[in-house]
């Protein structure tokens, strides 16, 4: 859980980006509002997924039941 995390994010926004600027060109200002909100919710899964990781480590550090 190191490096690798920021690497996951960074790529899905690079992805994002790249999509959303291809689609503001084309005129699909809708479709690319959509696309952004999808990254947003990818990253934020990939967030919450770390919080719980991190909730368990302490919670079984601190014998917490």
């Amino acid at each position: 859980m190191g490096i690798d995390i920021v690497f996951k994010i960074a790529g899905v926004g690079l992805i994002t980006w790249i999509i959303n600027s291809v689609l503001k060109k084309a005129d699909k200002d809708e479709i690319a509002t959509f696309v952004t909100m999808a990254g947003l919710i990818i990253v934020l899964s990939i967030i919450l997924d770390m919080i719980g990781g991190l909730y368990s480590s302490i919670k079984s550090l601190l014998q917490l039941y």
